[in-house]
């Protein structure tokens, strides 16, 4: 039964990470793409003018 106990954990650990790529994948696209990347471009634009304020060049 030691081999039963060996085993659990690295099938329960691929069971959940399969479940979270499955999640992943199936939330890319859709109608929340389009928000999504609007919050993306938002908070870059945000943190662009904010360096730019500050006199920071980036460089």
């Amino acid at each position: 039964m030691d081999y039963v106990s060996a085993l659990v954990p690295p099938v329960v650990m691929a069971v959940f990470f399969i479940g979270l790529i499955v999640t992943i994948v199936k939330s890319q696209g859709g109608a929340n793409k389009a928000k999504e990347d609007a919050f993306v471009d938002a908070t870059l634009a945000r943190a662009d003018s904010a360096r730019q304020a500050s006199g920071d060049t980036g460089v």
